[in-house]
């Protein structure tokens, strides 16, 4: 792979602004950005809320990966959720008819995506072993430990999302 195109973010550079430290989490979830828009690409909706063998939807997973990084990026700012951050976490993975669709979906996490690079980038690195509580349980635990989280918990839920894309994509070809 001479060219960039080909490359996984971490591969082509450091993302301008991010500071040092935080360049793993920004190319973690620039990578989940780009590999979520490839696999839900031709994505039909009519499929959105489907739980093949009863995991979690891929309207789930889109949700949840918009929701988780709106929160821990709260909570990396030394703030606790909204009201309405947390009624948004209990309607994940709810069908809203007509109103979410596969494209709506991903443009949200792009959005969420880009307000976390710009938090990430306006971060001062000597903060980052702060604490910081986490939810209302108020769980002890430090910025870069939120932020990293952040980031792998992102992934994680591509992975599980790319999974249950291609086992209703098979289900579609085979005709189960």
């Amino acid at each position: 792979m001479s060219g960039t195109v080909n490359r996984e973010v971490w591969q082509r550079g450091p993302i301008k602004n991010v500071p040092a430290l935080l360049q793993p989490v920004a190319h973690a979830l620039l990578q989940a950005r780009e590999e979520v828009e490839k696999v839900v690409a031709d994505f039909p909706d009519a499929y959105l809320w489907q739980r093949p063998v009863g995991v979690a939807s891929v309207g789930f997973h889109l949700q949840h990966l918009s929701g988780v990084l709106d929160r821990l990026f709260t909570y990396a700012r030394d703030q606790s959720l909204t009201e309405t951050q947390y009624e948004t976490a209990v309607l994940e993975g709810k069908a809203f008819e007509g109103r979410a669709t596969v494209a709506e979906l991903v443009r949200l996490f792009d959005l969420q995506v880009e307000s976390a690079i710009a938090q990430l980038c306006s971060t001062n690195e000597q903060t980052l072993t702060e604490e910081r509580m986490v939810g209302r349980a108020k769980i002890p635990s430090t910025l870069i430990g939120v932020l990293f989280h952040a980031a792998e918990h992102t992934m994680r839920h591509v992975g599980q999302l790319y999974v249950t894309v291609k086992v209703i994509q098979n289900g579609l070809e085979t005709g189960l």
